[in-house]
């Protein structure tokens, strides 16, 4: 993964750097604290600079996550109701519980994107519901660039105090990557297996 990365940071540049972030918030696995990492590690090497570093990160990973803003605008989110009805088996969900996440989303939607943006997985998550629920288009640009922001440059600094050895994280991404969805595994079928309609 680390090797992809760099070839691509090396073809492209700051342009290449807006292509993997778009692709992280659009493919998960794509992880955009090695994408930022190596970035840093080039503006310590004096290959690139640290604000259009950010600033180019921080574009692709709002392109990205508008991909899901608008598929979920799209959808909308009453059309999700036979879907519930159909399969609120498995999403251990049923249609009053998805009226009331709707309800939470509408009051406290910009701090909930704007807080994902922190974390693992659920940064890209979230900008679904955030279309469904109609966010304003700006808000939702304004908040989840600002966390963005926030969290690439956190990554870029790191990528350039830990230099070289920045590379080194690629060996442990990829199992704590898989030891947390081994853990959203276990944790969905517990649910589904101890899961019963209050209806």
């Amino acid at each position: 993964m680390t090797e992809f990365i760099l070839n691509l940071i090396a073809w492209g540049g700051y342009i290449g750097i807006f292509l993997l972030m778009a692709l992280e918030n659009i493919v998960p696995p794509v992880p955009s604290e090695v994408i930022m990492g190596l970035g840093g590690m080039a503006v310590a090497r004096g290959d690139m600079a640290l604000l259009p570093l950010v600033a180019w990160g921080t574009a692709g990973s709002v392109a990205g996550n508008y991909f899901w803003y608008y598929l979920g605008r799209h959808i909308g989110y009453e059309r999700f109701r036979p879907f519930i009805a159909r399969h609120g088996r498995w999403l251990t969900l049923e249609w009053r519980d998805v009226e009331r996440l709707h309800a939470f989303f509408v009051r406290h939607g910009i701090w909930v994107v704007f807080v994902f943006r922190f974390m693992p997985t659920f940064r890209t998550v979230i900008s679904l519901p955030a279309g469904m629920t109609r966010m304003p288009v700006w808000k939702f640009l304004l908040w989840t660039a600002a966390g963005t922001a926030i969290w690439n440059t956190i990554l870029a600094y790191a990528g350039i105090a830990m230099g070289a050895h920045f590379g080194d994280l690629d060996r442990y991404v990829g199992p704590v990557a898989v030891a947390i969805m081994v853990v959203i595994v276990v944790g969905y079928g517990w649910r589904v297996l101890t899961w019963k309609p209050k209806g």
